[in-house]
């Protein structure tokens, strides 16, 4: 990689991304951004590297989640809490189902951009251009709003900036206590629909009671009060993604400053690409959303593309194929890698392969299929006898009404009350720790299987 440039992007096919009307205006928000200090730092990707790479290799799991797409409008320090506690509150979960370390990566600070299906929507008769996430173009109907204004990345930065600030401040500042944390979950379970998980929760409060007594608590113990929290985006909008490109000062190489994971998603990732040119080039962890379309032959290409040196912890296979599909194509893919030798980290994304239209007319994700496409991941891990590595969800902390079913029994009839996603429907706070249960109970039943296959 010693002779990439940043911006080798420019001179490949490029996808999914807005034509700007005013280049003056681009080239300025540009050189203006490259003059920003960066959002993330060399060191912090490189843990994380290392953190995935035990994932790889089975010594921790990744809990990846957070928005479908932020957005400007929605921006408070109550969502970005909200979120961050589900998720810590589903790592608890995890970790004592697993044994293992669970690596917490937000969906946060730089999930602006959203690939569309269309490049134009219609509304009552009016075309205009798709809505493509609020660092690029703006939600309202309206030509003005829809089209693509670069000043909105200066926008999304300061955004991303503020929210890092606070996330690294709940990562240290204790509000992160194990106790903290699973006291909230036992508010959870203490409901009668969630009656079922509490056997768990409370085999959760008699460890912590025994490390208390034992004098391992938050007071005397960094590692229970405090945790590392990184933060992941599609790298989407390369002319953001560019200038927040910069030299690590301690290995020479160029580093996205704009998070500390980025991947590529199932609509740009042409191995040809503008994405996967800017992408190859940068130290930090990289996902790939691998969906029904992939196939063994692109999928080797980009391997080599992505990890040329075959560095566990640099590549993130993210399968996204949707409930009662994963049969058909995880399996291909796994035989590939293993063909290749590459180390990759497997992860599944059970939410985007799973959207449906409601027959109140929402777009929803019946909580059922996602689930079921969790348990099919692992099923066929276990079969193939590779490691099942992560999950990856659309969520929030809110107690939004967008996905059906979970044990508060969201129904179709209900899509209306609380429908607030600017993109695709998320689940809420109730079914992600109900999810985090459900993912719990798989990772116990691997590790109860491995066990026996020692004996």
């Amino acid at each position: 990689m010693s002779n990439w440039q940043k911006s080798d992007w420019r001179n490949k096919p490029r996808v999914q991304m807005p034509e700007y009307t005013d280049q003056g205006a681009l080239n300025a928000v540009e050189a203006q951004l490259s003059k920003y200090p960066p959002l993330v730092f060399a060191g912090e990707a490189r843990k994380l590297k290392d953190k995935l790479g035990a994932a790889a290799r089975g010594e921790a799991f990744l809990l990846q989640g957070g928005d479908c797409a932020e957005s400007f409008s929605e921006f408070s320090a109550d969502s970005i809490r909200d979120t961050y506690k589900v998720l810590l509150q589903m790592a608890i979960v995890l970790t004592f189902a697993a044994k293992v370390p669970v690596v917490k990566v937000g969906r946060m600070a730089g999930q602006f951009a959203k690939p569309r299906s269309a490049p134009t929507e219609t509304v009552g008769g009016v075309e205009l251009p798709s809505y493509r996430g609020d660092i690029i173009n703006g939600f309202d109907f309206t030509p003005e709003a829809r089209i693509p204004d670069p000043q909105r990345m200066l926008q999304a930065y300061t955004q991303a900036a503020a929210s890092l600030n606070l996330l690294r401040a709940f990562s240290k500042g204790g509000f992160a206590d194990i106790h903290r944390v699973h006291s909230w979950t036992l508010g959870f379970t203490d409901r009668d629909e969630a009656e079922k998980y509490r056997e768990m929760a409370s085999r959760i409060s008699d460890t912590l009671d025994f490390m208390k007594a034992a004098g391992v608590d938050g007071t005397s113990s960094s590692k229970l009060s405090q945790v590392d929290f990184f933060t992941s985006h599609e790298a989407l909008l390369l002319e953001y993604e560019e200038a927040l490109c910069r030299i690590d000062s301690t290995s020479g190489l160029p580093v996205a400053g704009s998070g500390h994971m980025i991947w590529i998603g199932d609509r740009t990732r042409q191995p040809d690409g503008a994405h996967v040119e800017f992408c190859k080039g940068v130290l930090n962890p990289i996902g790939l959303k691998c969906g029904p379309t992939t196939t063994e032959e692109d999928l080797k290409v980009l391997i080599e593309k992505l990890n040329p040196e075959n560095e566990c912890g640099r590549l993130t296979l993210i399968a996204r194929f949707g409930a009662g599909k994963v049969g058909d194509h995880l399996p291909r893919l796994i035989k590939t890698v293993q063909e290749m030798g590459a180390n990759v980290l497997w992860t599944c994304d059970a939410m985007h392969g799973n959207t449906i239209k409601s027959t109140t007319g929402y777009k929803t994700r019946p909580f059922e299929n996602v689930l079921r496409e969790v348990q099919e991941f692992f099923a066929i891990h276990r079969a193939e006898g590779t490691i099942p590595g992560g999950v990856h969800f659309e969520m929030t902390g809110k107690d939004v009404t967008e996905c059906t079913g979970g044990v508060r029994a969201v129904g179709d009839e209900d899509l209306s009350a609380r429908y607030h996603t600017a993109c695709d429907p998320r689940l809420n706070a109730s079914q992600s720790l109900e999810l985090a249960f459900l993912v719990a109970e798989e990772l116990t039943s691997m590790r109860d299987e491995q066990k026996r296959a020692v004996m």
